[in-house]
């Protein structure tokens, strides 16, 4: 029996190969989870990434469809670049920027006010000032007259 298991061990941990995740890599987007969370695979392995610097609106609130499209136009089924420090979030999210084309999609949805500069992770001067630049353009959520922080919606929701 314990030879059994031993074999069945030895046959498990061979199939599955873990690829230590570099800080910049190339990937194929499979799933758009919503504005700010994406599913590639990197060498036959899943790997979630949230995306660094921003918060997008949650599901329910204004501007989620919105945020999660152009998210989904941007990346999905694409080949793109990640850059990440190798962080991860409390969810085993592998926090990061994604880039097409020299197009960095984290800031595209700040300055089209789909996503907010998440200052509390973020000192990012670039993302400060995308998110001033939309805010007086009145872009996405800035439309509107009152904006409820994704962070806060969320815990709003937890509390109810």
């Amino acid at each position: 029996m314990k030879k059994y298991f031993f074999l069945l061990l030895i046959l498990i941990t061979s199939c599955t190969t873990i690829h230590k995740i570099p800080d910049e890599f190339k990937a194929r987007v499979i799933k758009v989870r919503d504005g700010d969370t994406v599913e590639v695979l990197y060498k036959k392995q899943i790997v979630v990434i949230r995306l660094e610097h921003i918060d997008c609106p949650e599901r329910g609130q204004p501007f989620s469809k919105n945020a999660k499209q152009l998210t989904t136009d941007f990346c999905y089924d694409k080949r793109v670049k990640i850059l990440s420090k190798g962080k991860y979030d409390r969810y085993k999210r592998l926090i990061g920027e994604v880039v097409l084309k020299n197009k960095n999609l984290n800031q595209e949805l700040v300055k089209k006010g789909f996503a907010l500069h998440y200052k509390k992770y973020s000192k990012d001067k670039t993302y400060k000032t995308l998110e001033d630049q939309a805010r007086k353009s009145k872009a996405g959520m800035w439309s509107q007259e009152k904006l409820i922080e994704p962070w806060l919606f969320r815990k709003n929701r937890k509390n109810n």
